[in-house]
């Protein structure tokens, strides 16, 4: 079926053009109207300020500042002298002293291909020999073969040896010796040490970006999602490597001999333990954990039946080995991406020694634990970091420094203790302490606390919402045309939720919840204030969060009552939406920003108004009406993809974005260009619900939808999958009124597999 828009909808041709471009005044009057604000008033009454909990022992200090490297991917210590070797993924490795800052980071070695890891051999003194991990050949990417198929890439670990007697030491190119190749295509792993007992261990991921496509997790008749271990010292003729005789599988029919360990997601570090010998593993998990394990002989790490200690794909079949759980698992509320690291020996921290220490990529936080061998448990657990690093790799140098690489920034980070905090007011415990509001029984604003509203809300169970700025003191806003809005030091976002005691009576509106994204030290931190049953206060939640029921009167429903769950998200949860791929604040962009707000009796666009009080650092080169404005999900002033796309955008996108936490491959994200949203049509990598013939949108049939049915369940395959227990009806049906009239006019379906509906 094609879709036309009717009638009516021609009629509002000009006023959806404006609204999907910017205001929909007309550029002219601007100049004639009022503004919402004459000028600015400065919020001088903060009291936001520190943390309710104590702040973390450690932090991440950047050191080396005379350095940047691009998307650096590994950090080590040349064996041989002071140097420090830092690997870009792009294909070069560089080293450099440390502690010169005039001296010039030098190449250490100049590849044609990508790199992800590099180790030392243990007779490196004596030999020189450098272990290089590489998942793919940047040539090869996007190209195709004679037939017109993709050429297959391969991951590979070789062998390089030093420049005899070179100064700085550098690496000899035409050395390398290629020891294995497997496929490539996502998860590719990224790291190949020698062990204790002299064999070179190698890890690789499940080859895919998604779900396990290939099902090879719990196949052990190839190289991927395992765990290899080889002996490169006595290799077999035509070969690189033997395969040592005590490794699990030997002579088992059909397995790769040089399998040790498998049922891998993405591991993503690994590293000896100094006791034991046991690799340690930091697995990047799917869709709600991220792994620390422990590798033994023939251990089956569950990957896809189990994500950790979970059931993913419980009915896939298992490999030859019982599955083992992880040491330690994070679940997405506070780590994203999991970067292994190493069990500290050195001096300079001796209250860590002993314990492993590891990071997260997404959210820069940094964990320190405790494993007892003998009794196979944690016996201490503790959050040592919390930062804005993207820590893509950790590392140790002989000095007992811990070092960690920010993938983004190119910079090199190391653990310190923490100094200790200037003397600060304790953080306020109740919302009248914050300093945001003149009163907060009539919940009105300090002076200086704008008042903002959105152009499509989150859908929060049925809750309306009030929102404030409050910037401390001059403090201003960079802008941003396509982006998210970047704050300084102090900024607090303000949204207060009341719901309905009566369905469908806005008189018996209630507060139950206030929360604050505050912007201290360099991050975003969520915290919520929980309302009293007088309406005068509202009190700190605690940190891990809490649900609350309340019992709505509704006449819709036999005995004309229901009971509604909601809850107060913990600090985690918070920054589960709110996270750096969605760019921290979600509702402060130009696209939601740009509309008219009431300023008490005057209204006008928020834009304008912000710019005119000089909110912005820069004055906004542009009116209103020619920046770009999010479209109503529920209005008339644009066409149904538009007005669908908007409502995923604000309720899907924090997740379903590049580099955001959602690991399915469409993309949700408004702006995305039509090929790169990948959901019409498509097969889904999760759960088909049950649904046969299941597609992501199946254009014309909602029922068969996974998008739709997702939106139409809570628990289990809810969408989204936190802060939400009860249904958004009118934005279900708004997609599912999409999917029935999508047809060929539709963007993105002539952008899908096929494109013949």
């Amino acid at each position: 079926m094609i879709f036309r828009p009717s009638n009516r909808n021609r009629l509002f041709i000009l006023t959806a053009v404006l609204a999907l471009t910017g205001c929909v005044r007309d550029v002219t009057e601007q100049g004639t109207l009022p503004y919402g604000l004459t000028d600015r008033t400065l919020w001088t009454t903060s009291r936001v300020i520190g943390s309710p909990e104590p702040p973390p022992r450690y932090r991440l200090r950047r050191v080396f500042p005379q350095h940047t490297f691009e998307n650096p991917i590994f950090i080590a210590q040349d064996p041989n002298s002071e140097r420090l070797l830092i690997a870009e993924y792009g294909g070069r490795i560089y080293s450099f002293l440390p502690n010169d800052a005039d001296a010039e980071k030098d190449l250490f070695l100049d590849w044609n291909r990508r790199v992800s890891a590099f180790s030392f051999h243990p007779s490196y003194r004596e030999n020189g020999q450098v272990f290089v991990f590489s998942p793919t050949d940047p040539k090869l990417e996007n190209q195709k073969d004679e037939a017109g198929n993709p050429i297959k890439q391969l991951s590979r670990v070789s062998r390089f040896e030093l420049e005899p007697r070179s100064d700085p030491p550098r690496l000899r190119p035409e050395s390398e010796q290629i020891i294995i190749q497997w496929p490539a295509g996502g998860h590719n792993g990224g790291e190949a040490i020698i062990g204790p007992d002299g064999y070179l261990y190698i890890a690789t991921g499940d080859g895919t970006s998604t779900s396990d496509r290939e099902h090879t997790g719990q196949d052990i008749d190839d190289l991927l999602a395992v765990m290899m271990r080889l002996d490169v010292e006595r290799p077999d003729p035509g070969r690189a490597y033997s395969i040592p005789p005590d490794n699990p599988f030997v002579g088992v029919p059909g397995a790769r001999e040089e399998i040790w360990a498998y049922g891998f997601r993405n591991p993503w570090r690994f590293s000896f333990d100094p006791v034991t010998g046991q690799p340690w593993v930091g697995d990047v998990g799917q869709d709600l954990w991220e792994l620390i394990e422990l590798v033994s002989r023939g251990s089956n790490h569950g990957w896809p039946v189990m994500e950790g200690s979970h059931p993913f794909h419980p009915k896939t079949k298992p490999g030859p080995t019982p599955i083992v759980s992880p040491v330690m698992e994070h679940h997405h509320r506070e780590a994203r991406s999991i970067t292994g690291g190493y069990v500290y020996q050195g001096d300079k921290f001796p209250e860590l020694k002993g314990a492993y220490l590891y990071g997260d990529y997404s959210y820069g936080k940094m964990w320190g634990l405790r494993y007892d061998h003998d009794r196979k448990e944690v016996v201490w657990h503790q959050e040592l970091a919390d930062s804005s690093v993207n820590i893509v790799s950790l590392g140790v140098g002989r000095d007992g420094s811990f070092y960690a690489l920010d993938y983004d920034t190119g910079e090199v980070f190391e653990l310190a203790r923490r100094p200790e905090p200037e003397a600060r007011p304790p953080f306020p415990r109740k919302l009248s302490e914050t300093g945001l509001f003149a009163s907060v029984k009539d919940h009105r604003p300090s002076p200086g606390v704008i008042p903002y509203t959105v152009n499509v809300p989150f859908w929060s169970d049925g809750a309306a919402k009030e929102r404030f700025l409050a910037l401390p003191g001059e403090t201003r806003i960079k802008f941003n045309k396509q982006g998210t809005w970047e704050f300084e030091e102090g900024a607090v976002m303000v949204k207060s939720f009341t719901l309905e005691t009566e369905e469908g009576n806005p008189e018996t509106r209630r507060y139950i919840e206030t929360r604050l994204l505050v912007n201290e030290d360099d991050r975003w931190v969520g915290y919520t204030y929980a309302w009293n049953d007088e309406q005068t206060d509202a009190v700190l939640v605690e940190g891990e969060g809490r649900d609350q029921t309340y019992q709505i009167q509704d006449q819709r429903l036999p005995g004309g009552q229901r009971s509604q769950v909601w809850r107060y998200p913990s600090r985690e949860e918070c920054m589960y939406c709110h996270s750096r791929a969605a760019g921290f604040v979600l509702g402060m962009n130009t696209r939601q920003m740009n509309r008219d707000q009431d300023y008490g009796g005057t209204k006008d666009n928020q834009l304008r108004t912000l710019n005119h009080i000089g909110i912005f650092q820069k004055p906004l080169e542009k009116t209103p009406a020619e920046y770009p404005a999010l479209p109503d999900p529920f209005g008339t002033d644009a066409d149904v993809e538009s007005r669908t796309r908007a409502y995923l955008q604000v309720n899907c996108a924090m997740c379903h974005a590049p580099s955001g936490g959602g690991n399915s491959r469409f993309n949700l994200v408004y702006t995305a260009e039509p090929d790169k949203v990948r959901l019409i049509d498509e097969s889904p990598i999760h759960d088909t619900m049950g649904v046969a013939n299941a597609r992501l949108v199946a254009p014309g049939d909602p029922e068969r939808s996974v998008l739709y049915r997702r939106l139409m369940v809570r628990g289990l395959n809810q969408m989204p999958p936190t802060s939400t227990n009860r249904i958004d009806q009118r934005g279900a049906e708004l997609v599912a009124d999409w999917i029935r009239h999508l047809g060929t006019e539709s963007k993105l379906a002539a952008k899908a597999p096929g494109a013949t509906f």
